[in-house]
């Protein structure tokens, strides 16, 4: 029997990234096309079948399983993208019935995180496991959640908007509509955002003031690293609101680890050790020192590939 293979596609707001996958997650062939810029949705998925072409024939269509997309605002029922927000094309785009029209393969489709998580599930840290949580922290917070070994949906495609629990009431505005949801906290975007806000209202000493430009996450955690108080603080702080949210998102699946990916995510135990902290404190007792903390195991630039191709098998 010949080798099966899956391609996998992950549509960014700047980029999107495309690779050919075998069944044991080693990506053959990759590329990369630019995700605005097109006239209309449809000649950006002309584009992608265009770049596509070459990787079908030469390994045989027959060969390949089917295409999987992660995307942001994806539904996974519908196969259509919902208005997102960081997206050029507005409105509901039907993209994996284009995409089926032009490149003749099987589509399917889910979000960014779900794609993660099911790529942590088929080639990562959760291999193995039936219940865990996906937390991919970055400009904003993304979650997968599998629960009984499924991905949980929901009745209409939407489920496991963990970002979207409210961790503070009348906190933040966030950019859905509401207030005082945990993506304006614990994100690299929320991480940036109350390092401002405590350097305007607080007097202490910090190299965080002396610092020219932008603060970003980054900044925030290299500053932290040289023991400055305040940065340790953000930290602290941070993994505090994402702690206590966390002991109440447990007692919905009770899972088994929450597996942490993406940039913020590579501040260690900076934000992960107050966020464990947080979270035992406040768990019932029933759940306390069961669930375990992972980093994600799939490599940075391609976790996005491997989880979208994980979609087919």
């Amino acid at each position: 029997m010949e080798q099966q293979y899956a391609l996998g596609i992950d549509i960014g707001g700047t980029n999107t990234v495309y690779g050919l996958v075998d069944r044991k997650g080693r990506i053959i062939e990759q590329g990369a096309i630019p995700t605005k810029g097109y006239n209309s949705a449809l000649q950006y998925v002309k584009a992608i079948a265009k770049e596509l072409q070459p990787i079908i024939k030469k390994v045989k269509r027959q060969n390949i399983k089917g295409i999987g997309m992660g995307a942001p605002s994806a539904n996974y029922y519908t196969g259509e993208i919902v208005n997102a927000p960081n997206l050029d094309w507005q409105g509901v785009i039907p993209i994996t019935k284009m995409l089926r029209e032009e490149s003749g393969l099987e589509v399917v489709l889910t979000n960014d995180a779900n794609a993660a998580a099911i790529g942590e599930m088929q080639y990562g840290a959760a291999k193995g496991m039936k219940d865990f949580i996906m937390l991919t922290l970055g400009t904003g917070l993304g979650t997968g959640i599998v629960a009984n070994g499924q991905l949980i949906y929901g009745h209409d495609g939407f489920a496991g908007e963990v970002g979207h629990v409210i961790a503070i009431r009348d906190g933040r505005d966030c950019n859905c509509g509401r207030r005082g949801c945990l993506e304006r906290y614990a994100s690299a975007t929320g991480v940036a955002m109350t390092a401002e806000k405590w350097l305007d209202v607080r007097t202490d000493k910090s190299l965080l003031r002396d610092f020219k430009g932008k603060i970003t996450s980054k900044t925030v955690y290299d500053i932290a690293l040289t023991g400055d108080k305040l940065a340790l603080e953000v930290f602290d702080y941070t993994g505090m609101i994402l702690g206590q949210t966390l002991a109440d998102i447990v007692a919905v699946t009770s899972p088994e680890a929450i597996v942490f990916f993406g940039g913020l995510a590579k501040a260690g135990d900076l934000l992960l050790k107050p966020t464990k902290k947080h979270m035992e404190q406040n768990l019932l007792h029933l759940y306390k020192g069961k669930v375990s903390f992972l980093h994600s195991q799939l490599p940075d630039t391609e976790a996005a590939i491997l989880g979208a191709s994980a979609l087919v098998w």
